[in-house]
């Protein structure tokens, strides 16, 4: 019976070998060694499934243009670090060292009883603000008595929090009824809601590239085919327009996800024009238009006067391209796990219908407590305190990250939560594998993109201020030299993987 559950074929395996850049100089591992720890390190980021089957060790070496004595060296290294197991007859199959933890190539935070002496920046998400989250609990508990009365499932979120989302998209300028809202679980929970009603497996899905890294896996696990389309100018330039309309029309999507504000990772912001465009060709495609808005409260450097860019649904006038998904996570606290659909109400109903058989309804004490938030004036407040937050970490971790790490180049978003950062022609990859030894834990770029994109690049958030923002850069940049001296990389079993 043999132990691998899927193969990874000669060709792909050295695609993805292929998107590791190294660096000029400094020391040089032997070939066999470089090639072992560039399987490792793909595995390690789940950009190879662990429990794959490996091509053969002739076919690797015509792929790679090797010689099939470094594959087999680097096939006996893999083995002896835990990373490949090996039976006659059955071939050779992909593998992590006992003890340690399932890669995966979600952003996961590292769990608090683990994180001594560890900087964890693989997750951008602050702790709640306070008092705002204890009073919209105190509020939830005062008033849960006619809920507490009944059932408990409201699959598709209670009346007063509907209502209140739905008076929020209004007040921005996109009018909303309560019958418009289905209140989920997070925002990942909107998504995968969405996929399972318009994208069957098989069905096209275009994406930017880069993109929200855990909405990128949702989607693969899920067997849609991700069709990618660069954004312009390292991200911050925003949407191509011309690229959206050619795979619109070329690629016929059946659905195409965006973050229009703040997008994660680069923070770009599109424009009122750009969000337009976008609308019109998505509706002449018949493409569904998914728009992830857990960004938007979260512009910084807005000016006296300046108007926020409508949302996209307001492009939309009659409904039926735009579906908008928001969260309580980035804009308030990730605790809370509270998202929304806002769709038209037929969509809405037939979101609702399909619930029975994913999570049913997110928790009613948490739905209070928004409600209570968003109507009471907490969330406003607590928003405004967020914003201010984040400016100030923004601040410090750029200025840490220009002092020890003059070489990596970056353009500082007008809002959100990420920093899109090129390392200077290192492997993201490879830095944030040698960073957890250094104490920091940080996304890579390929966790980003599509088939090994993105190589060159670190997602870095604003969770941390100083002290803590310097001596990250200085752990990131010690991970750095490490990898520019091109120093073996030696296998080891760390607290936890940055996922």
């Amino acid at each position: 019976m043999p132990q691998w559950t899927s193969t990874v074929g000669a060709a792909q395996l050295a695609r993805l070998l292929g998107s590791q850049k190294g660096a000029p100089g400094g020391r040089r591992a032997p070939a066999y060694r470089n090639l072992a720890d560039g399987v490792r390190l793909l595995v390690l980021e789940g950009r190879v499934p662990v429990a794959a089957r490996l091509p053969a060790e002739r076919e690797l070496a015509a792929a790679l243009s090797v010689s099939r004595t470094t594959v087999a060296a680097a096939f006996d290294a893999l083995r002896t670090d835990g990373f490949l197991q090996s039976r006659r007859g059955a071939g050779s199959w992909t593998a992590v060292p006992p003890g340690r933890p399932l890669p995966t190539r979600a952003l996961d935070p590292l769990p608090p009883e683990s994180a001594e002496g560890v900087i964890d920046l693989g997750c951008a998400a602050l702790p709640a603000p306070q008092p705002w989250l204890s009073r919209g609990f105190e509020s939830a508990l005062a008033t849960l008595g006619p809920a507490a009365g009944t059932h408990g499932d409201f699959p598709a979120g209670l009346p007063e929090l509907r209502r209140a989302l739905a008076d929020r998209y209004t007040a921005r300028g996109v009018p909303t009824m309560p019958e418009q809202i289905m209140v989920t679980t997070g925002a990942m929970g909107a998504v995968a809601a969405i996929c399972r009603m318009f994208t069957p497996a098989g069905e096209r899905v275009a994406v930017e590239h880069p993109s929200y890294a855990n909405v990128l896996q949702l989607m693969r696990e899920a067997g849609v085919r991700l069709v990618p389309v660069p954004l312009r100018d390292n991200g911050l330039g925003g949407w191509d327009l011309a690229g959206w309309r050619r795979v619109l029309r070329e690629a016929a999507p059946r659905m195409a996800y965006v973050v229009a504000d703040f997008h994660n990772p680069t923070g770009a912001l599109a424009s009122d024009e750009q969000r337009r465009e976008l609308v019109a060709a998505a509706r002449s495609a018949g493409t569904v238009l998914v728009v992830d808005e857990t960004m938007a409260d979260l512009a910084l450097d807005r000016g006296p006067g300046e108007s926020e860019p409508r949302p996209v649904s307001g492009f939309d006038p009659g409904g039926s391209t735009v579906v908008t998904v928001g969260s309580a996570s980035k804009s308030f606290w990730a605790g809370l796990r509270v998202g929304w659909v806002r769709a038209t109400p037929d969509v809405i109903r037939a979101l609702v219908a399909r619930r029975a058989y994913a999570d049913l309804g997110t928790p009613v004490l948490e739905q209070l407590a928004v409600a209570a938030l968003m109507t009471g004036g907490g969330w406003d407040a607590a928003v405004a305190q967020r914003r201010e937050t984040i400016r100030a970490h923004r601040t410090d971790v750029v200025a840490a990250l220009r002092a020890r790490l003059p070489e990596w180049e970056f353009a500082v978003p007008r809002g959100g939560l990420t920093l899109w950062v090129r390392t200077g022609g290192l492997s993201g990859s490879r830095i944030a594998d040698t960073g957890e030894r250094f104490g920091v834990r940080v996304p890579s770029g390929p966790r980003f993109g599509v088939d090994g994109a993105f190589e060159g690049y670190l997602r870095i958030p604003f969770t941390v201020g100083e002290p803590t923002a310097s001596e990250a850069a200085a752990r990131l940049a010690a991970a750095a030299r490490f990898v520019a001296e091109g120093a073996p990389q030696v296998a080891q079993t760390p607290r936890g993987y940055i996922s």
